[in-house]
């Protein structure tokens, strides 16, 4: 289990277009948003990621990089960064046991989705979380299914308060009860 304040496991994958998203090597001043998404063959997924990146900018302009990362291949996070057509980072690559390190979820394949598109035989269900400059983890969120996630716009208020109020992470206490 993910903890907050705690470093999450480190990252490494390819990124559509070239280049390597590593977390450990990212740079913002205040952390990575890291949006897990189930992969091409969802198209909830495509819409969430339509609206993260549309607001690329806004994270940005508040110091926080911003990556979506799914198990899909190659060729699979280009058909999600065609449907994009935005500066979104799309990581792909996703080992599923790193995937069961983040705390995701796994699923099994259904066959076709309403798209045409075949599922994976394993894919990882959807997660949210942002880290700080340190990895550390600052917030986080994991669906079992493809529907009711986080709102990026409600991200974006929480994190100006956040920011203005200097606000720690929370759910770090491990001890006994």
């Amino acid at each position: 289990m993910l903890i907050p304040r705690k470093p999450t496991p480190d990252l490494s994958l390819d990124l559509h277009g070239g280049g390597t998203f590593t977390l450990s090597k990212e740079t913002s001043q205040r952390g990575t948003l890291l949006c897990f998404y189930r992969g091409l063959h969802c198209p909830i997924c495509a819409t969430y990621l339509g609206e993260l990146a549309k607001l690329v900018p806004e994270f940005e302009a508040r110091g926080v990089g911003v990556v979506a990362i799914s198990c899909d291949t190659a060729e699979r996070a280009r058909g999600m960064a065609d449907k994009l057509a935005s500066p979104l980072r799309v990581a792909y690559g996703l080992p599923l046991a790193e995937a069961k390190d983040w705390g995701l979820y796994l699923s099994t394949s259904r066959g076709k989705t309403s798209t045409g598109l075949d599922e994976p035989a394993l894919f990882a269900e959807p997660g949210l979380f942002m880290t700080g400059p340190n990895r550390a983890l600052y917030f986080g969120s994991v669906q079992t299914m493809p529907f009711v996630r986080p709102h990026f716009p409600e991200l974006l208020k929480m994190l100006d308060h956040a920011i203005a109020k200097n606000y720690p992470a929370r759910g770090e206490y491990v001890g006994p009860v």
